[in-house]
This record gives structure tokens, sequence and C-alpha cells, in this order.
């Protein structure tokens, strides 16, 4: 099983607003869209809940205490009985957030695809979770300029031991 997170933050790590995305940028809502089409993508509830429907092309795995969604959507209450269901899967499997989900899977995770934004947002209510990079192998994949807004594609691998 290959897990990878896909985020795109700020200069402080700005995450969110509002349970929303802070920067709305066609080109890296693509670059989303590229890399977890035919995927499974795993989110939390509030991340769920802030999709403004379900995402074509993608199975949805909800992390959730609260097991009330459509039956397109699989739940799972725990994060062991994800891994034991799909510990022995061979796919790339997407965690699209929120922060507590990117901070539950940072540890098992071999790739996290950062869109590192060169803006800030002083009134974030949802952070990407710090964490060590001297642990992963660097490459950006590009740097674009959008609505005046400075940002790259960056992806980190972990090393291995």
């Amino acid at each position: 099983m290959s897990f990878s997170i896909i985020a795109a933050i700020g200069k402080n790590n700005e995450l969110g607003k509002s349970n929303d995305l802070i920067w709305h940028l066609p080109d890296d809502l693509k670059f989303f869209k590229e890399k977890t089409m035919n995927k499974k993508i795993i989110m939390g509830r509030k991340t769920f809940e802030s999709l403004p429907k379900l995402l074509p092309g993608r199975h949805h795995i909800v992390l959730s205490k609260n097991a009330s969604f459509s039956e397109e959507v699989e739940v799972f209450s725990n994060i062991n009985d994800l891994l034991k269901k799909y510990n022995n899967i061979d796919e790339e499997i997407f965690i699209i957030g929120g922060s507590s989900i990117y901070k539950i899977f940072l540890d098992y995770c071999d790739k996290i695809y950062l869109t590192e934004i060169e803006q800030e947002c002083k009134d974030a209510d949802v952070y990407f979770p710090t964490f060590n990079k001297s642990k992963w192998n660097i490459k950006v994949l590009d740097k674009k300029i959008e609505n005046g807004i400075l940002y790259k594609h960056i992806l980190y691998k972990k090393k291995r031991k």
C-alpha cells in the first residue's frame, strides 16, 4: 500500500479557513485532479462536507466517528480498520485532508505532494502539520504564477533507511 498526501499550503502552513480552501487556483485544482483521478481518496468528515459533490472518478473514503454518509462513501471509524483493509493493496491512495487526517497519516505516507503558495493568510483556522523535511527527498515539480500568486508544486519522497 502506498499512501500519498496532497495539499496546498501558505507560507505559514495555512491550509483552510471556515472549512474552505484559502486560495482558488484553477491550475492547482487541475494538478489535484490529475494526481487523484481514478484513485482512492481518504479524508475526514469536515473535508468531505466541504466538497461541493462527490469528486468524479474517485473512490471516497471518510475517516469519521459519524457514520451517516451516503452509500457511495466508504466510512471507517478508526485508522486501524482502514489500514487492515488497504494494507495489501498495490496502489497509490491519496490523503486529501483535513489537518488532523494529514497528521494521522504523515507516518504512513511515502510521498507528499505540496503546493507551496508564496502568500500568507492571517485569519486561517486550519494548518498543515509540521514535519521533518530532512527525512524526505525534495523535488520541485514546477513553479507557476496564477492570478498574481506564485506557487510551487513540490514532491517530498520519504528517504529509505
